[in-house]
C-alpha cells in the first residue's frame, strides 16, 4: 500500500489505516475474537496505522490492540492514541500530571513503553491556545512516555491552531465529501509546515458507504441513534453534523459517479486520498471484510477531475448551506 512521510513524525504511515471507536464501544458490540480479526486482516492488507483512544471502550479498544501487539510482528506499525475525554472537559485538567497518568494507562493498556503518538482528544477551544498545555506535551516527549503528540479537533480554527505549534506532529479532523471545509485552509498549512492530517469520520458514520436509506435503525447503544442532535457530545461527529435525511439525498447524488469496480465505500476513501495534504485515513471496521475493503480503496486509480467536481457541486448545492461553515 502507498505510504506517506508525516515530517514531524518521521514516520511513513499507509494512507488507508484502521480506526478502532468500533471495536471499544458507541457502535453497537464487537465481541474480542472479531475485533482481534479485525486488526489482522488490516494488517495483512497493508495498513500500518491503527488510531485509538482511551475513552473507547473506556480502555477496552486500547487493550485489544494490546493483546494484538503481543500475538505477531507489528514491525512498521504506528499505533496513535488519543486521550483527555475520560474526565469533564474543563481547560483545568489538561495538566501535565493528569497527562502523565492518563499516558501510563494507556502504555499499560497497549503493552508497551513508549506510545507512538498521543493526541488531545477534542479538548475545549481555549487548550489550543494554552502555552503551559503544549510544554506538558513537550515533556512527556522528553520523559518517553510517548514519541510524539498531535490533538484531534473540531473546527478548522482548532486545526489551523495546532499547525501552528512546532512541536504538534499532527491534526486529526473530519473530512470526507460531505465536509469539504478543511480543504480551503487547513490542508495547505498542514502540508506547508510538514504536519500529517489524519482524515477521521471518512465515511460520515456509514451515510457514504451507500447502505442506508430512511427505514435504517440502529442500535440503541449506537450514537447513530442517541446523539442525531448532539445529546451526547458534538454533533459533528454523527453524520458529519448533516441532517440524516440531506445526507441520504446527497448519497444518491454521489452513487452515479463511483467507479463500476469499486464500492460506494472506497470511492469515499479514495476521494480523500486524492487531497493534497491528506496523510492517512482511518475509516472503521467491525468485520474482518469491511477491513480489507477499506484498504482495497488504495489500489483504486485517482479519480478523474469530473468527479472532483462533481463532488464539489453536490456539497455546494446540498451540504454547505445546512453546515453554514459551522465546522
Amino acid at each position: 500500500m502507498e505510504q506517506r512521510t508525516i515530517a514531524r513524525l518521521n514516520q511513513d504511515v499507509s494512507v488507508i489505516g484502521l480506526g478502532t471507536w468500533q471495536l471499544g464501544a458507541d457502535w453497537g458490540e464487537v465481541d474480542e475474537d472479531t475485533a482481534l480479526a479485525v486488526l489482522d486482516a488490516a494488517l495483512d492488507s497493508g495498513v500500518t496505522f491503527f488510531d485509538t483512544a482511551d475513552v473507547y471502550g473506556d480502555g477496552r479498544s486500547e487493550q485489544v490492540i494490546g493483546t494484538f501487539l503481543k500475538s505477531r510482528s507489528t514491525e512498521g506499525l504506528t499505533v496513535a492514541t488519543k486521550m483527555g475525554r475520560r474526565v469533564p472537559q474543563r481547560p483545568e485538567v489538561y495538566t501535565l500530571d493528569n497527562f502523565r497518568a492518563w499516558t501510563d494507562r494507556s502504555r499499560a493498556n497497549l503493552g508497551v513503553d513508549t506510545l507512538d503518538l498521543v493526541q488531545l482528544h477534542c479538548p475545549p477551544t481555549i487548550v489550543h491556545s494554552t502555552d503551559e498545555v503544549f510544554d506538558a506535551l513537550d515533556t512527556l516527549v522528553e520523559e518517553e512516555r510517548i514519541a510524539a503528540y498531535g490533538v484531534s479537533v473540531e473546527t478548522r480554527a482548532e486545526a489551523l491552531a495546532a499547525i501552528a505549534r512546532p512541536g504538534v506532529a499532527s491534526v486529526q479532523i473530519i473530512l470526507n465529501m460531505l465536509r469539504l471545509g478543511p480543504l480551503e485552509d487547513v490542508l495547505p498549512a498542514a502540508q506547508k509546515a510538514g504536519v500529517g492530517i489524519i482524515a477521521r469520520v471518512p465515511l460520515a458514520s456509514g451515510l457514504l458507504s451507500g447502505r442506508y436509506d430512511e427505514h435504517t435503525e440502529f442500535p440503541e447503544n449506537d450514537h447513530r441513534n442517541y446523539n442525531r442532535n448532539g445529546e451526547a457530545f458534538d454533533v459533528g461527529e454523527t453524520f458529519s453534523g448533516v441532517d440524516f435525511t440531506t445526507g441520504l439525498a446527497a448519497v444518491r447524488q454521489l452513487a452515479p459517479l463511483v467507479p463500476t469496480d469499486a464500492t460506494m465505500a472506497q470511492f469515499a476513501l479514495r476521494w480523500i486520498i486524492d487531497q493534497p495534504g491528506v496523510s492517512v485515513v482511518i475509516p472503521g471496521a467491525r468485520n474482518p471484510k469491511q477491513a480489507q475493503d477499506n484498504a482495497a480503496a488504495a489500489t483504486l486509480p485517482p479519480l478523474s477531475d469530473e468527479a472532483l467536481s462533481a463532488v464539489h457541486h453536490i456539497y455546494d448545492e446540498l451540504i454547505a448551506p445546512q453546515l453554514a461553515n459551522r465546522w
